[in-house]
Formats: C-alpha cells, sequence, structure tokens
C-alpha cells in the first residue's frame, strides 16, 4: 500500500496525518507502563493512530477502551481508518477535537501523549505539521491541567519529551500533583547524549525508577530496542 508504514500486526496509513510514523510514537508504545486494570484510555494527539494501536495490542484479550483525541481533522480521520482497519477496532475511538474543547463523559486510568514540543520561534511554514510540532496548539500545562482533572486517582500518564526540558516539566507537572514514578532515557547511540525522555506520572509522591534505553547499535537496531519492539517492527 503506498503511503503505508506495516507492523507486525497492523498497517498505518501515512497520508493525510500532519505527522507520520517516527520513532517517538514507537518507542512510547512499546514502552510506557500499561496495567490490566487500565479499562479506560486517552491517546491526546494521536496523529496516524500509532501509538494507541501498540497500546490495543498490548492490551488485548481485555475490556480496555481507547478513545484517541486530534485537533488535526485529516489526522483524526486517518487514525480512525487505521483502527478500521486493525484487530482491534471495536476497543479504538478517533474524535476530530482540541484538547481545549474536549468534554469526555469519564475519567480515565490512563493518559499518554507524544505531545508537540517546539517553541514558536522555530515555526513551520506548514501550517498543519506547524500545528502538530508546536506548543502554541498544545501545551504541557494543559496537558498537566486536563490529566489533573480527568485522571482516575490511581490513574497515570505517560509522555515522550525531549530531554532537556526534563527538569521544567516535572517542576510543571507537580505543581498539577502529578509526579514522576518512571523514567526512560534514550539515546541514538552509546556515545551521542540522551535526546528523548519518557516521563511517567501518577499522583503518588515516590522516588522514580530512572532506566537507559540506546536505539543503536552501528547501523542496526540495538539488542535492547529490538527486544523492547520485537512485537511491532517487522
Amino acid at each position: 500500500m503506498a503511503g503505508s508504514f506495516s507492523f507486525k500486526r497492523f498497517t498505518i496509513r501515512n497520508d493525510k496525518a500532519a505527522l507520520k510514523v517516527g520513532t517517538d510514537a514507537v518507542l512510547l508504545g512499546a514502552a510506557m507502563t500499561l496495567r490490566p486494570e487500565d479499562k479506560t484510555l486517552l491517546d491526546i494527539g494521536t496523529g496516524t493512530g500509532v501509538i494507541a494501536l501498540m497500546v490495543a495490542q498490548r492490551l488485548e484479550n481485555t475490556s480496555s477502551r481507547i478513545l484517541s483525541i486530534d485537533i488535526d481533522g485529516p489526522s483524526a480521520e486517518e487514525a480512525a481508518e487505521n483502527f478500521a482497519d486493525s484487530p482491534w477496532a471495536s476497543a479504538l475511538t478517533a474524535i476530530h477535537t482540541s484538547l481545549a474543547d474536549f468534554r469526555p463523559d469519564r475519567k480515565f486510568d490512563c493518559i499518554f501523549s507524544n505531545p508537540p514540543f517546539y517553541d514558536n520561534s522555530l515555526t513551520n511554514p506548514d501550517a498543519r505539521e506547524a500545528t502538530a510540532r508546536h506548543t502554541e496548539s498544545l501545551s504541557y500545562r494543559e496537558i498537566f491541567a486536563f490529566s489533573a482533572e480527568w485522571l482516575q486517582p490511581d490513574g497515570h500518564l505517560s509522555l515522550i519529551l525531549p530531554a532537556d526540558q526534563e527538569v521544567a516539566i516535572i517542576r510543571t507537572a507537580a505543581s498539577f500533583g502529578l509526579y514522576p514514578f518512571r523514567i526512560i532515557r534514550v539515546r541514538t547511540t552509546i556515545r551521542k547524549p540522551v535526546r528523548r525522555i519518557i516521563l511517567e506520572f501518577s499522583r503518588t509522591r515516590e522516588k522514580a525508577s530512572e532506566e537507559s534505553l540506546t536505539l543503536q547499535d552501528g547501523s542496526a537496531r540495538s539488542a535492547q530496542y529490538a527486544e523492547l519492539t520485537r512485537e511491532f517492527y517487522l
């Protein structure tokens, strides 16, 4: 299929969404914490729907339901198409809405997002891609404010973010009563600095577990990354 990306158990149409399938999304989908009791889940800024589909695969044979939202209409439409074509169509729903306009009818056990993280000084001339990439359309503060209101008391939030913003993000989360319980620091190769972090938050103050992940060993996937993604990548 032209304009698509194939995983072992599902295929992502990649034509309409403002952002295409990327490593950050795959990392979050494969590494984020999921619990058997996570029955209601929310994907903020779903794009193609790839993270939600990975989560659905990981929660297969449960009664979990995943709601995905996106401010970009064509992205939400493409995510819905990808969901419908997957083995987990009944567990997945895509809605075209901004987080600011979203009015859920339930609280969530798990919220996850690969949010935009560029500031306005780097605005992309493509308006749709700029919306998907830049914090003006969806700030960390908005995600934390929403999560503080709409997470279940024992719920959790998972984000993938630029590593250089770790301290500021943790401080912002704390102002909304959310505290990290797991931090995964990601580097491309062993010699390069950490470039991404997966940060997971709950309402409980506890010492966060800290992990590291290296993606490449030479020109190939590292053994660590290959193991993490073995149920997904062909």
